[in-house]
């Protein structure tokens, strides 16, 4: 592991630590997928320890549900809990909006579902997720149903996209709702995310995009100067 990698995964534990103090006695909480929302789920799984008494939790992947029940997080459903006080999770970039690019991991739709769902959304990252304009380092996640690949493809690509369909180990990556992505770049960044994202819901067969616009409300950012919250 590089010095860099080693410095990003301090900083994604400093914000693992920094977001599980805000999860009180009580609440219903979203827990989010990918490395950096990992640590918030140690961290979380380490107040509990020591005493936290939350009422549940609803994980927006089976990853992070088995990792919270491995810690001795409570974990429960959307159909049990279908209001949640508090979702956390990382990105891929953020915008100074907070407009956020997701889905790196794979779980975009369950983690819009998830964070649809709650009071708040509470973004955490390192510092190199943060973007003057989407879509210059990751490309947007565009999950589809299997059936309306191509045709979806080509809508895609009409619009400017260099799209590619996701692997993983060589195998064509199938999501947890049984669906293919399409990760799509564009050159020169993304102008309007608001715009492409209507277009985008606008193709027959697109499930759900991996653009999250004014869901959400706080940023916590850790890099060479320490943690930092973004309003």
């Amino acid at each position: 592991m590089t010095q860099p990698d080693i410095q990003r995964d301090t900083w994604k534990q400093m914000v693992g630590e920094a977001a599980a103090q805000l999860v009180e006695d009580g609440m219903m909480v979203g827990l989010g997928t990918g490395s950096t929302a990992n640590q918030l789920i140690y961290a979380l799984g380490r107040r509990v320890e020591k005493g936290l008494r939350i009422a549940g939790t609803v994980s927006s992947s089976q990853a992070s549900q088995d990792l919270a029940a491995s810690l001795g997080i409570p974990v429960t459903t959307l159909d049990s809990q279908p209001e949640l006080d508090l979702y956390i999770d990382g990105a891929d970039e953020i915008d100074p909006q907070l407009a956020l690019i997701k889905g790196a991991g794979g779980a975009l739709l369950r983690e819009k579902v998830v964070a649809s769902s709650s009071r708040r959304f509470v973004v955490i990252a390192d510092s190199s997720k943060l973007v003057p304009q989407l879509g210059h380092h990751f490309p947007v996640p565009v999950e589809t149903v299997p059936f309306a690949a191509t045709p979806v493809r080509k809508r895609l690509e009409a619009l400017g996209a260099i799209v590619t369909v996701r692997q993983r180990e060589g195998q064509i990556f199938i999501t947890e709702n049984h669906n293919l992505i399409l990760d799509c770049t564009f050159a020169n960044g993304i102008a309007d995310p608001g715009e492409l994202d209507a277009r985008l819901h606008s193709i027959a067969g697109v499930v759900e995009t991996g653009l999250f616009l004014h869901m959400a409300q706080q940023a916590i950012i850790a890099g060479p100067e320490g943690v930092q919250n973004i309003q």
